[in-house]
């Protein structure tokens, strides 16, 4: 099975690396753009660059995920699977080009939780459990068919630190696993019930993250 990996930060690192010493051909990777970085303004690629060029695997850092030469050699690729990890909207013409489809890790178990944002907000809620969700992308964000869902539970002091570390143990495991069910057509994907998407999970601003003293203490935890 021959598999791209779209991925960008530190997060999506550690599911390339766990996924290549589980012995998966990743033929390529696609990441953001190098930024400058820091007080001396060095131009630094994404955590996923650095892992896949330590891996020696062909990267690819598009600005524009639609230009067609970009395009073009994704085609070239002849690519079984897309696997995306913690990366921007793919555009249909990227998605659709892997014959059997594009999936994508969330952490939360959808369809609770669609955003940019769910570590943090299943904790600003009070949540007493969260978890992982692979599913294969369609036209809407975090819509798509679910293949594989992980549950954790939550304890009044878990910090959004400790959740990130569980959900990107849990979340190695179960895309490996559902790889794993693609490759050998054991996959049994459901349609999400839209019913059951009571929370979002939008980026968390400035203006959020200040906190009100005149609160009572647990809305302030």
């Amino acid at each position: 099975m021959r598999i791209v990996f779209f991925g960008s930060p530190q997060f999506a690192a550690k599911h390339l690396d766990f996924l290549n010493k589980k012995g998966l051909n990743i033929i390529s990777v696609v990441t953001a753009p190098d930024k400058q970085k820091g007080r001396g303004k060095k131009i630094i690629g994404t955590d996923v660059k650095i892992k896949s060029q330590e891996l020696d695997i062909k990267t690819f850092t598009p600005d524009n995920l639609q230009e067609l030469n970009f395009i073009s050699n994704l085609k070239e690729l002849n690519a079984d699977l897309f696997v995306v990890v913690a990366f921007r909207m793919l555009p249909k013409e990227v998605w659709t080009i892997p014959k059997m489809g594009t999936i994508n890790l969330h952490t939360s178990l959808l369809p609770n939780y669609r955003g940019a944002a769910p570590i943090n907000r299943v904790l600003i809620n009070g949540e007493k459990h969260t978890g992982v969700t692979t599913f294969f992308i369609n036209e809407k964000i975090d819509c798509g068919e679910i293949i594989q869902q992980e549950r954790i539970e939550l304890t009044e002091d878990t910090t959004a630190g400790q959740l990130y570390n569980l959900l990107m143990d849990s979340g190695c495991k179960n895309l490996y696993s559902t790889i794993k069910k693609i490759k050998f057509n054991k996959c049994n994907p459901i349609i999400q019930d839209n019913s059951l998407a009571i929370n979002k999970a939008p980026k968390i601003t400035k203006k959020l993250s200040k906190i009100n003293w005149s609160e009572e203490a647990r809305p302030i935890h």
